[in-house]
Order: C-alpha cells, then sequence, then structure tokens
C-alpha cells in the first residue's frame, strides 16, 4: 500500500454508479486485502458532493429540483487526500517501538486511537450526518463515533497491520486486535464524549449487561466486513425531508454486491438496511423486503445468540407501514424479548427512544385505526385486532420485556409518560378477550432458577465442608451444618470484619432494647386513636385491580376509593362532627409526652434500619439520636 497501484488507477474517472460498484468488486475480489481508506476516501467525496453541497431552490417541488446528476470523481483529489492520511498516520508512529510482535498491541492501538482524536476539532459530533468517512477527517477535522473507530482500523492497515478490526454492536464501534481477535479495545467515543475510555477493553460493558455492548456478541468484522460497515454507512439524506436519489442508489447496489458475495450474511444490520431501500426503490429479481428482514433475523439468532434488537424492530417497522398491524405487534413484542436481557443504562438513549416511539406514538396509532375500521388496514387479518387474543399477547409481552428491562438497572426505564397509553390501549380490548390470554411462567425459567438455587445450595455445603472442624455435617442440612457454616465465616474473616460484626451487633441490641422499653410505655388495653386506625386501614388497600389486566373491571379499585373518602372523614373530623385538632388535656394517649416518644421512637429505629440497609455497601451514614430533646451525632464510618 504503498501508493495507488496501477490497477486501482485505471478505474478513474468514475463518472456513474457503475464505475463505483467496478471500483468496489476490483476491491473486494482482489488477493490482497481491499484498501479501506481508499474506499472510505471515495464513498465520503460522493456523499459530500451529493448531500452537503447540495442546495435546494426555495419554494419548489423537491423532486424537480433534484435533477439526476452524479459527479466526475478524478484520481488527483483521490490520491492526494489518500497520501495525506498516509503520511500523517505514518509520520506520527514509530513502529520501532512495536516490532517485537507482528501482531497489535494495546499500546499501538491507543497510540493510533490518540493520533485520530488528536486531530479532531474540539466537539463531538454525535447526530450530525456525513461525518463517517475519511473525507470528512481529511477535509473538515471531523468524524462521529463510527468514524473514528474505522479510522483507527484503517491507520493500523496502512500501518501494515493486519489483525485490527471493527467490532460493531447496535450503536457503538471498538477494535479487536491479536492473533484471533480475542483482545478487545475501546478507541472512540460515544454519547458525549468518553475519552478517558479509550484503550481499555469492553469487558466492563459486558460485565454490566449492556446493550451497548450486545452482552458480548458483536458482529466482529473481517476486512471485507469492514467494507460493508462503510456502505452501511452511507447516508444520502440532503434535509430532513430529501433524500439523494443517486446516493441512495450507490448504496443500494454496493450492498447486492456484498450479498452476492457472501459478505452480508453475519450482518443483520446491513440486511435490514438494504431491506429498507428494497422498500423505497424495488430491485427487479431480488428477494422483497420482508425475506431480507427475516434473513437479518435469522441471522442474529443463528450466529448473536439473538442478542440483536433492531432486526426486529426493522420487521416491526415494515409491517406498521404496510398496515400488517397484528405482526408488527408480535415483531415489536420479539424486539421486547431480547431487550430484557440487558440491564439499561444511561448510554442506551437510543434504543430508549426506539422503543418510547413504539410505545407511546405506533401502537396507539394502531389502536385508534382498528377501533374505527376494526381490522387492519392490509386486509390480512381473519380477526379484527381488538377481538384477537394474540394481539393482546403481543402487547403484554413488549411490556414485560421492558419492565424486565429495568429490572436490575441503575437507572428506570418506564415513567408517568408511559402509563397513560398503556391503560388506554389495554382497556380497549375487551374483558372477554383479556380472559382468554393464559400467561405462564416458561419451564427453562423455572428450571434454570431451580438450577441457580441448587447451585447456591452446593456452593454453600462446600464452603461448609471445606472449613468445617472435624465435624461431620448434617445431610438434611441441620442446625449443626447452620453452626459450622457460621463458625467457618468467623474463622476466616479478617480483623476489621470482626469489628465490624459488634458494631452490627451493638445496633442490633440498641433497636432491641429500644422496642422493649418503648412496649413498656405502650398500655395494650388501651383503644388506639381513632386516626392512627383509619390510617392503618387505609394502608392495606389496593389501589390498583389486580383483576383489570386480564379481565373485565376499572383500572383501579373500587374499595380505595370508598376506603379513601371514608379515611379522609376520619381524618377531618372525630365522631362528633367536630374538627379533628388534638387536644392534649382531652385525648387519652396523645399527650405531648407520648407524642415526642412516640417520634423519637420512629426516627430510631428508622435510622437503624437504615444502618442495617447501608452497611453492606460500605457507605459513610449518619446515625441521628435524640436524648432529652437534643439531636447528637455519631459517624460510623464501616471501616474505610
Amino acid at each position: 500500500m504503498a501508493s495507488l497501484t496501477e490497477s486501482v488507477k485505471r478505474h478513474f474517472p468514475l463518472k456513474n454508479i457503475k464505475d463505483v460498484v467496478l471500483l468496489f468488486q476490483s476491491q473486494i475480489q482482489n488477493n490482497d486485502e481491499p484498501n479501506l481508506a481508499l474506499l472510505s476516501v471515495v464513498v465520503g467525496y460522493i456523499e459530500n458532493l451529493l448531500t452537503c453541497n447540495r442546495s435546494l431552490p426555495l419554494n419548489c417541488d423537491v423532486e424537480s429540483a433534484l435533477e439526476p446528476m452524479f459527479p466526475i470523481v478524478d484520481i488527483s483529489t483521490i490520491e492526494a487526500l489518500y497520501a495525506k492520511f498516509k503520511c500523517q498516520v505514518k509520520g506520527s508512529v514509530d513502529l520501532t517501538q512495536f516490532r517485537s510482535s507482528r501482531y497489535a498491541t494495546r499500546e499501538l492501538v491507543k497510540k493510533v486511537s490518540d493520533i485520530i482524536w488528536g486531530s479532531l476539532t474540539r466537539s463531538y459530533y454525535k447526530d450530525r450526518a456525513h461525518l463517517q468517512s475519511l473525507f470528512s477527517y481529511l477535509t473538515g477535522n471531523k468524524l462521529d463515533c463510527f468514524g473514528v473507530a474505522f479510522a483507527v482500523v484503517a491507520a493500523c492497515q496502512v500501518l501494515g497491520y493486519k489483525d485490527v478490526h471493527l467490532a460493531l454492536s447496535e450503536d457503538h464501534a471498538w477494535v479487536t486486535y491479536g492473533k484471533d481477535s480475542e483482545e478487545t479495545a475501546e478507541v472512540t467515543w460515544h454519547g458525549k464524549g468518553n475519552e478517558d475510555k479509550r484503550g481499555q477493553p469492553v469487558n466492563v460493558g459486558v460485565t454490566e449487561k449492556s446493550w451497548l455492548y450486545l452482552n458480548g456478541y458483536p458482529v466482529k468484522c473481517t476486512r471485507r466486513m469492514e467494507v460493508a460497515a462503510l456502505v452501511s454507512g452511507i447516508n444520502p439524506s440532503i434535509n430532513a425531508v430529501s433524500d439523494s436519489i443517486e446516493l441512495a442508489r450507490l448504496q443500494q447496489q454496493l450492498l447486492w454486491l456484498l450479498y452476492d458475495l457472501n459478505h452480508l450474511k453475519t450482518y443483520p444490520m446491513a440486511l435490514g438496511n438494504l431491506g429498507d431501500l428494497e422498500e423505497i426503490c424495488p430491485s427487479p429479481g431480488r428477494p422483497p423486503p420482508i425475506e431480507l428482514f427475516r434473513e437479518s433475523i435469522m441471522a442474529a439468532q443463528s450466529y448473536y445468540s439473538n442478542m440483536h434488537v433492531y432486526p426486529y424492530t426493522y420487521l416491526g417497522g415494515y409491517l406498521y407501514r404496510n398496515g400488517r398491524y397484528k405482526g408488527a405487534l408480535e415483531a415489536w413484542a420479539n424486539a421486547a424479548d431480547v431487550i430484557r436481557k440487558y440491564n439499561y443504562g444511561r448510554e442506551d438513549e437510543e434504543i430508549y427512544k426506539e422503543f418510547l416511539e413504539i410505545a407511546n406514538e405506533l401502537i396507539p396509532h394502531i389502536v385508534k385505526v382498528v377501533s374505527s375500521n376494526g381490522c387492519e388496514p392490509s386486509g390480512q387479518a381473519d380477526i379484527p385486532l381488538l377481538q384477537d387474543p394474540e394481539c393482546f399477547s403481543h402487547l403484554l409481552r413488549f411490556y414485560d420485556g421492558l419492565c424486565e428491562w429495568e429490572e436490575g438497572s441503575s437507572t428506570p426505564v418506564l415513567h408517568i409518560g408511559w402509563a397513560k397509553p398503556l391503560v388506554s390501549t389495554i382497556s380497549k380490548f375487551p374483558g372477554k378477550i383479556r380472559c382468554m390470554v393464559d400467561i405462564t411462567v416458561p419451564e427453562k425459567k423455572l428450571d434454570l432458577d431451580s438450577e441457580i438455587a441448587d447451585s447456591d445450595k452446593h456452593e454453600g455445603k462446600r464452603l461448609s465442608d471445606k472449613t468445617k472442624s472435624g465435624k461431620e455435617n448434617s445431610v438434611n442440612g441441620s442446625s449443626e451444618e447452620k453452626h459450622s457454616k457460621s463458625s467457618s465465616r468467623k474463622n476466616i474473616s479478617s480483623e476489621s470484619e470482626k469489628n465490624k460484626g459488634k458494631k452490627k451487633d451493638t445496633s442490633a441490641g440498641q433497636e432491641t432494647e429500644f422496642l422493649q422499653t418503648l412496649e413498656t410505655q405502650i398500655n395494650s388495653d388501651e383503644e388506639p386513636h381513632p386516626n392512627i386506625r383509619a390510617l392503618a386501614a387505609a394502608c392495606a388497600d389496593n389501589i390498583l385491580n389486580p383483576e383489570y389486566l386480564l379481565g373485565s373491571g376499572e383500572p383501579f379499585s373500587s374499595r380505595s376509593s370508598s376506603s379513601s373518602s371514608e379515611m379522609q372523614d376520619g381524618l377531618s373530623s372525630k365522631s362528633n362532627g367536630t374538627p379533628v385538632v388534638p387536644d392534649i388535656n382531652s385525648e387519652p394517649g396523645l399527650d405531648i409526652d407520648s407524642t415526642t416518644t412516640f417520634l423519637q421512637a420512629f426516627l430510631e429505629v428508622w435510622c437503624l434500619k437504615a444502618l442495617q440497609y447501608t452497611h453492606s455497601a460500605g457507605r459513610q451514614i449518619l446515625q441521628s439520636k435524640i436524648v432529652d430533646g437534643k439531636r447528637s451525632s455519631v459517624k460510623e464510618t464501616n471501616g474505610y
């Protein structure tokens, strides 16, 4: 790759789409690796001319203004930009420091990433279009998240390292390297910019079950698949309402070229993009879009353990646009079944917005349409959608997946904005239809829970067998076994843990002693105050009606409304109708001293419970005590 060879130069000038396709075909099918930097410069140059430098006249028809055109691409421009990139990379990296191995190292990858990163303008361009190619980097020092990762891989190729490859999730990119591409490294940013992660492995994101890292199932690219990623990243949009027809056709034909050469078989996102393009402009003799979307789903299931969400949302969006609402609901429910495998984090905003749009816009629109027309517009459904229990089951599965996505996550997913469309949609299904849905726990989940419980039990027994002091454990798990486990844990604990245990025992003893003292001040024969009785009764009420989801009835418990009014009456007046203003001289058991004692007891117990709750996390908390009406503080350090 010293310079552009004659076999490359003979393809220029590029005058039409066919010329570009032939250039890509020659690069993909040659015996050597395709030149990523060259192809990125060519694609970026064409995209820039057809989108960024294309102005539309005001007050005119878009189709008439966008007359078909294709720029002539000269070799001089492309060769100059390619030489600039090669000189910048080779002039910034001293390869003598990295010749100990023929494979790339973390230090080399970090060095190349620093070079690309240091050349960029001091801004992050997450939602800006047309910043993914080396043309944008070489002419404006701007790259988006994917563009930085691609530039790092292209730079490593220029340096002669063939083991550095792209790894792509559905909203992020990093690199793999090493003998079998088993090492990973962050090289780009995500969201608002996490430059401190560059050079680090992605293991933390995988361990946290973040959708951004697909639970360890990203698309690990070959050189030809990296070309597919470059083509899939082409953005034909001129503005928010118009696209470049020529650029879309170029992208479509390049994707078909890669499809025919079998380089999209394991790339679900590229198959989805090709399906979208085929929906807009079908190619004669090619499979219909729905077949491409289904092929994308099969690729995700076969090669990536069904960890990709977008193949299902691609299919759901296509079915929705074509009026096949039942199929769309099923596809979205399947997407939710995938997202339930992850924990939601703040960096997952893209997929969050996808599900939010489905839940709050698309599904309500479906219900609105079928409420007036009965059946879906496609005419393929035999049963009206709101009379079909399968559609209701898809809806429940969709929301159940979102709820499980939130479980175990540090950031909540659902909020009040989700509730109104949910209740409105469910209420449109008649009660008799909701009753027909049978919710069962899959046997796999039950078996998994049983295996986890058995594993915990065996682990506890193994620990006991290992640390017991000559005594045989009971087969049935008797108190002797529990005592043996307790003793073994005490024996292996450090001195600091012993001290911490003493603090816990002291706190528990203080709580028990205080509660015993509190009991002596309460007269068991004395009737409780009516306000306390009313509050206790209200706390026992069910606010939501549990039968509403699968049966008929109202969403809120009827008893709660009546009870709340009774409670309000009880709190607003006494039995004789006079306002409740506690008279400390006339109300038995409600004088100043008893009220103060009750509040002191409540505050003390609350603080002790908070201490127990946060103690295991090692936080520094403040245990408050009230002694003789004054507040004193004792700082609990927990050994830190």
